[in-house]
């Protein structure tokens, strides 16, 4: 797995006045907020009796052993020891680089000089008050956050996995584009003349049929930025606009896939909408709507995890693996570089 990353480690108001404990990248890391507001995160387990800090308590910037009240800074210095007045040789443990962005808390898993807050995602949207905005919960999945991402490359899924949300029969055949940036890859596809799939006629501004775009994109490691665009028919076609017109309905949606281990992935999400930006009935019903086609893709991906473990043989790739595939070569360059690197 790439460590010189940002990952998501939770949502921010998951951390509040207390600790809390996470896998990332095999790693158990404790985050907390400091007296500013910013979050800190350090390895889990206290140098001393190894209990989970996420056991302790938050007193000022520091994080205090609930053990022995050993107390640790931010980038993961003992800085005292109540039982006596020097400080062990080894007492330090790891600390992590923290930024909050986008309502989420961020950690880099990496060499910490390397680590650039200017670096997480810009999403040019958020805040506006032109865009409605909706999540969920995060969710767990038991499988390799390398099928998540295969599955975040491959448009085709959603007429097979989503046929009453997502999906639709039309298009079924389009072929898909495929882009490659320094960040990842996207592959997308216009399906034209068709009818609006039913997640989405609820939010569509205009009656008909409709041309659709399917764009997905993948950035290294593991975020996913998924555009469904809808216009009326006989608009669609070309390449991405910054505006699509009064009648357009466009939305986003930001995927977060943090792995805990190589066969447990946790998922966070939210979505941007240019329609109905204050309607929050219509906020709630479409993170519920997101939150049951997710569950549709959680399913399909756990069971895929079982039949890869089950099954020796390498799987057989088709036509609609062609992004999935790029991505996974050029991340293991990336991968393996790094080891190289740090090695």
């Amino acid at each position: 797995m790439l460590r010189n990353a940002w990952y998501v480690a939770a949502w921010a108001d998951e951390i509040a006045d207390g600790p809390i404990e996470r896998q990332i990248l095999g790693d158990a890391v404790v985050l907390w907020r400091q007296q500013d507001g910013e979050p800190a995160a350090v390895a889990a387990f206290c140098s001393h009796r190894r209990l989970s800090l996420a056991r302790g308590r938050v007193a000022g910037d520091r994080i205090v052993c609930g053990y022995h009240g050993l107390e640790f800074a931010a980038d993961g210095t003992c800085v005292n020891v109540p039982c006596q007045s020097g400080i062990p040789n080894g007492a330090g443990i790891r600390g992590y680089p923290a930024a909050q962005r986008y309502g989420l808390v961020w950690i880099w898993m990496g060499d910490a000089a390397l680590a650039d807050p200017a670096t997480i995602i810009a999403i040019a949207q958020w805040g506006s008050p032109d865009w409605g905005y909706n999540r969920g919960a995060a969710m767990v999945y038991d499988c390799n956050y390398l099928l998540i991402t295969d599955n975040l490359l491959d448009p085709s899924h959603v007429t097979w996995v989503h046929p009453t949300s997502f999906g639709g029969s039309a298009g079924e055949d389009v072929p898909m584009r495929i882009h490659e940036a320094a960040t990842g890859y996207t592959v997308s596809r216009w399906i034209s003349d068709a009818p609006v799939s039913p997640f989405y006629r609820d939010l569509v501004p205009f009656a008909g049929n409709a041309d659709r775009l399917q764009q997905y994109e993948v950035r290294y490691p593991a975020l996913a930025v998924i555009k469904a665009v809808f216009v009326p028919a006989g608009r669609g076609g070309g390449a991405a606009q910054a505006d699509w017109g009064a009648d357009a309905f466009v939305m986003d949606s930001y995927n977060f896939i943090t792995p805990e281990s190589e066969s447990r992935s946790r998922y966070y999400w939210f979505q941007l909408r240019n329609v109905r930006p204050d309607d929050a009935a219509l906020s709630a019903a479409m993170s519920a709507a997101v939150l049951a086609a997710f569950s549709e893709d959680l399913v399909v991906l756990n069971e895929v995890q079982r039949g890869m473990d089950a099954c020796p043989e390498p799987p057989i790739s088709i036509a609609t693996d062609a992004g999935p595939l790029r991505f996974r070569h050029r991340l293991g360059q990336l991968i393996a570089n790094e080891t190289g690197h740090q090695a």
